[in-house]
């Protein structure tokens, strides 16, 4: 719902009491008024107002420039009428989005929820959770509000979210405010622009494999229109993604479609911002070798600038698609940001990703980034390898550590061709590195398959 009174001014939800804008930043401020009716918007930050008219489509839009992280501060729209937002912070502010893993809550059941749960009173962290709603045509408006982190607005927020700003808030000493805007079940395509899917074989062709399901949308553009094209005026620091599940149906397409859904966000809000997404956890019921190849059509998608991945198969669980340790997610998640984004490079920012092979005689040598300090195997032995020779059969393959490499062979196979790795949608993973995190699932054989770590 809109903030406004018997005046013609009006201002979408996404402003409203308790709100945090992100620091140090030029934002932009905007909402509806009478045709030529002045507006006047004032941050008590430093009182210098901004005044701007009512174009003839009643839509009107001013930028301010944000203070250092502080606050609380008022915010003042005034036109025929005032509005005015209390308790305003300069902070972080991320938007969560995906399907149910990123909306689950404390509410739904996680990993030592009774602990975490009273344990979230942090007055400087802020949710916003968009509703629930679908659309033909980009809307104007979402619905939510902003409320404080406390035991009772936390453990109905994404568990996941909660647990990144949480890490950030205490990692930085600013306010931190999070956007949730996720649907369980949904696939990526409602969440792009229609015409994102239009234009691309690919994309339209896996679109057309979806089928109408009770519990969400599924056709493209339909939760994109109503929950994200709203938003994307609004200034933030970067994007948490975690889908993936409703797209293995269509695997190898979803090497596509993250990138063209990264691209098309980043296009609408208008600059490159960061986007980090968590590859999907094993799962016994997803079809023959869906699990491997959209996980790694999500290492793939690493191409993409300014894009990390966090990988969970050591924390997953095979017998449920939404594992119930959050916690380590958000961690993660939040330890990628730190470093990647926010320059504190002691924190670990991703398991190993697989960059080259190199054949060596009758062996074959991986080479990984996050494996500078070299690689560990926990567990007896080290699983999950599978080589190929000329004629394209995978047998298991002897694997052994060395150094920052891995050397695979077995002795069927005098010329090795590729190499996969965890290539099962169950695994249990036995590769790290020495930040403790695991490998991500590969095949050296499939297209664009040596990814490496994409120029930042």
């Amino acid at each position: 719902m809109s903030l406004s009174s018997a005046g013609a001014v009006s201002v979408p939800s996404i402003f409203g009491s308790h709100m945090v804008l992100q620091q140090n930043a030029e934002v932009t401020v905007w909402g509806s008024g009478k045709p030529g009716e002045e507006v006047t918007v004032t941050g008590s930050w430093d009182n210098k107002p901004v005044t701007t008219k009512a174009s003839n489509l009643a839509k009107w839009s001013v930028k301010l420039n944000t203070p250092a992280a502080g606050g609380p501060y008022t915010l003042t729209i005034k036109g025929h009428n005032t509005i005015t937002l209390e308790d305003v912070l300069a902070g972080e502010v991320w938007l969560c989005s995906g399907q149910s893993n990123m909306e689950w809550s404390a509410a739904a059941g996680i990993d030592n929820g009774e602990q975490e749960v009273p344990k979230a009173m942090y007055p400087e962290i802020r949710f916003f959770s968009v509703a629930h709603q679908t659309a033909d045509g980009p809307q104007l408006d979402v619905q939510g509000e902003w409320v404080v982190c406390t035991p009772e607005t936390m453990k109905n927020f994404s568990a996941i979210g909660y647990f990144f700003g949480r890490e950030l808030h205490q990692a930085l000493d600013v306010p931190v405010g999070l956007i949730n805007s996720s649907w369980g079940g949904t696939p990526a395509e409602v969440w792009v622009s229609p015409e994102t899917v239009a234009q691309n074989p690919v994309l339209k062709q896996a679109a057309a494999t979806q089928k109408e399901v009770p519990y969400g949308p599924v056709r493209p553009g339909k939760t994109y229109h109503a929950m994200i094209a709203p938003l994307t005026p609004f200034k933030i620091a970067g994007a948490l993604w975690y889908q993936g599940e409703s797209n293995t149906n269509a695997p190898e397409a979803y090497a596509t479609m993250l990138p063209a859904l990264i691209n098309n966000w980043r296009s609408d809000w208008g600059y490159e911002f960061p986007f980090y997404f968590v590859q999907i956890a094993p799962y016994k019921g997803y079809g023959p070798e869906a699990g491997p190849l959209l996980r790694d059509s999500q290492r793939k998608s690493l191409r993409v600038p300014n894009t990390g991945m966090v990988v969970v198969s050591d924390i997953g669980n095979n017998d449920d698609i939404h594992p119930r340790n959050k916690l380590d997610v958000g961690k993660r998640l939040a330890n990628l940001a730190l470093n990647k984004t926010y320059g504190q490079t002691d924190r670990p920012a991703s398991g190993p990703l697989f960059r080259e092979m190199k054949v060596e005689g009758r062996k074959a040598r991986l080479y990984f980034d996050y494996a500078d300090k070299g690689l560990v195997r926990k567990g007896k032995e080290l699983t999950n390898f599978e080589i190929a020779g000329e004629d394209g059969q995978f047998v298991k393959a002897n694997a052994k550590i060395d150094g920052s490499t891995v050397v695979v062979q077995a002795k069927e196979v005098k010329k090795p061709v590729a190499v996969r790795f965890e290539w099962s949608n169950t695994v249990t993973p036995t590769l790290f590195n020495k930040a403790g995190l695991p490998a991500s699932s590969f095949r050296t054989d499939s297209a664009t398959a040596q990814v490496g770590e994409a120029k930042r």
